[in-house]
């Protein structure tokens, strides 16, 4: 894999956290509330308007009026009058129900003369004004309030927050066969051949089952992807259902889990029907470890959630109800957690490796990626692919993107080789810090410091050849010197780790053969050769001592005493180990040290150059090697480690 020696700075504070951009639900509250008070208030100005449109007055005042002659006209409907002025005024009124309006007004001792002079008119009042005027003031606000419930139960529920309605609804997002914009085929997939030969099964099962089954064969139920981060997993699941042309079910292991018991595993059932319903289809679980981890360690009891809802996996992959037709797909970066009944046949009947790409697949990758991508003349992605070992194929997407992003930034409309040679950089440790400027002794001790690194990792024999050095600060390291391995590595011998352990050692030597004193910039190159000295020791039986031996599986797990996750390694074993563990280092120093003084030339002619230009390339890096007596590395130079 590609390496950089870094030199880092000195910790930096924390950064703040950054909140989420959406409104709080105490936001929308507030709003649909205010919402509410305005249209009650409207309606009850409009309500009030109306009703000051004809003034109202007392029945005596009727009928007074009449006695005084003042009323030409009036019009009784049901119990409400209507009093038309001789001034074309109207106004209203309100009599009892009981007695009609003529003794009602004899009962106020209305001369017969004057009432006789007054045009009365009665109409029947309508029953859909009555019921309307009667039901409106009650209906209007609880309309009102219906409507504030709805806005903010669709809220609650588009916002992922309060799922009140759909707890055992399964949160798995489809993918129609005929959906073209999405549909994701083995042509948009680069590299992975095995892979793609092992899936291209399933797809010919889904086609046609009956070639299958007519010969007895049972396809596997589950397809585990298994892989490190960015290598393809989720993009070969699409693909096997774009190929297939079958619904696509896609869904993270952890939406199963939520806080109350029960939710998990009824999001399961609820997934697995739907996925029946739409059979022959795809069921792809991503992070599948999240819900899948060994049962029984003793966290959560026997109730714990997680293992409620694994349980139901369980029993929807080979259970009790068959899934025919349905296949269910996987992906995870740590297949060692799962549980062995997820694992058994039956259920992941098959797994899938997939490995970081190769250089060929590098340059299809990168081909891939550049698919909508104006290139210039200049580009040569299989020289990308060759500087990228151990870059997976989103870091390639995200190198392809770094490149567009710097030609965009410069106005141009092309985007150049030196572009995406900047963006391997990038990708790898980080932007450019310009303004991040050493004074004279720092940058001196920079200098020196990757200098250091540069001329152990040229000179021994199975250390990386140096394809750049600078001492321009990216991310958080103060400079670096970029080692590339001629070819691609699948394993690495212990000779290797040796020589790698030196070169660490370069920076932290050569600051304190030059200086006398040492700083805080080979902290990080302490760090990673204890860790890979150890791991020599403990994992790799690379101990002369201890030999074929492993006394730790990873991460500090002591490989005796209880087991694998709860061993305790004694007093007397741990001294041992870091005894072997500074032996090993010591070597590596004594290395390193004969390295730098016999070749102290080319030390200070690097880092003479790097305090003058702050960037090597590998051309003129070769060059004061070679004019230092130092014979550059070439590919058939590289000593293989002799076979057993």
């Amino acid at each position: 894999m590609s390496s950089a020696q870094e030199s880092p700075e000195k910790p930096q504070d924390k950064q703040p956290k950054i909140q989420g951009d959406g409104p709080s639900i105490w936001l929308q509250l507030a709003v649909a509330f205010a919402v509410f008070l305005v249209l009650s208030a409207g309606y009850s100005y409009v309500r009030e308007y109306v009703n000051k449109e004809k003034e109202s007055i007392p029945l005596s005042q009727v009928a007074a009026d009449i006695a005084a002659g003042k009323i030409d006209k009036i019009l009784v409907e049901g119990d409400s009058i209507t009093a038309t002025y001789a001034d074309k005024t109207e106004k209203t009124s309100r009599k009892e129900s009981e007695s009609s309006l003529v003794q009602t007004l004899a009962d106020y001792q209305v001369p017969a003369d004057m009432l006789a002079g007054v045009h009365i008119e009665i109409k029947d009042e309508s029953g859909f004004k009555f019921w309307l005027l009667t039901l409106l003031p009650i209906f209007v606000p609880a309309l009102l309030l219906f409507g504030v419930i709805w806005y903010l139960s669709r809220q609650l529920r588009g916002g992922g927050g309060m799922q009140a309605f759909t707890f055992g609804r399964s949160l798995a997002r489809m993918v129609s066969p005929e959906d073209e914009v999405q549909r994701v085929t083995f042509k948009d997939v680069a590299g992975a051949k095995e892979a793609k030969i092992e899936l291209t099964e399933i797809v010919d099962f889904l086609k046609n089952p009956k070639k299958f089954i007519q010969i007895g064969a049972r396809i596997p139920k589950g397809v585990l992807l298994m892989g490190a981060p960015g290598t393809g997993k989720t993009l070969l699941a699409r693909a096997v259902a774009g190929e297939a042309g079958v619904p696509f079910f896609s869904i993270s292991g952890s939406e199963f889990v939520e806080m109350f018991v029960g939710v998990g595993a009824s999001r399961v059932r609820d997934l697995f029907q739907t996925a029946k319903k739409a059979a022959p289809s795809i069921i792809f679980v991503d992070e599948i470890d999240a819900v899948g981890r060994v049962r029984g360690t003793g966290v959560g009891g026997g109730n714990d959630e997680r293992e409620q809802t694994l349980n139901q996996i369980l029993v929807e992959m080979d259970g009790f109800e068959p899934n025919e037709k349905v296949i269910v797909m996987a992906a995870t970066n740590r297949p060692d957690v799962l549980d062995p009944a997820l694992l058994r046949p039956g259920r992941f009947d098959r797994r899938v490796t997939i490995d970081l790409p190769d250089r060929k697949d590098r340059e299809e990758i990168l081909g891939v990626h550049s698919r909508q991508k104006p290139l210039g003349p200049d580009v040569n992605l299989a020289v990308i692919a060759e500087r990228t070992p151990g870059f997976s194929g989103a870091d390639l997407g995200n190198l392809m993107n770094e490149g567009a992003i710097l030609a965009a930034r410069e106005d141009r409309k092309e985007i150049t080789q030196y572009d995406l040679l900047r963006s391997i950089e990038k990708v790898m440790l980080g932007p450019e810090r310009r303004s991040h400027v050493l004074n004279k002794r720092e940058k001196e001790i920079t200098a020196y410091h990757e200098a250091g690194h540069a001329i152990v990792s040229s000179v021994l024999p199975y250390a990386d050849p140096v394809h750049k050095v600078s001492i321009i600060s990216r991310g958080r390291a103060a400079g670096y010197t970029l080692k590339l391995p001629f070819d691609d590595k699948r394993m690495q011998s212990r000779r290797e780790f040796l020589d790698d352990i030196a070169v660490s050692l370069g920076g932290y030597i050569a600051e304190k053969m030059v200086f006398g004193d040492l700083t805080t910039g080979a902290s990080n190159d302490l760090q990673v050769l204890t860790a890979l000295a150890r791991d020599m020791v403990t994992r790799y039986g690379m101990s002369e001592k201890f030999g074929a031996i492993a006394l730790e599986a990873g991460q500090g797990r002591a490989m005796f005493g209880h087991g694998l996750e709860g061993g305790e390694m004694s007093s007397e074993l741990a001294a041992e180990i870091d005894k072997e563990v500074q032996k090993i280092v010591g070597e590596a120093y004594k290395k390193a040290e004969d390295v730098m003084t016999k070749h102290r030339g080319a030390l200070d002619a690097i880092a003479k150059a790097l305090i003058e230009v702050e960037t090597i390339e590998r051309e003129e890096f070769e060059k004061i090697l070679i004019a230092n007596g130092v014979v550059p590395k070439k590919k058939d130079d590289i000593i293989d480690p002799p076979l057993a």
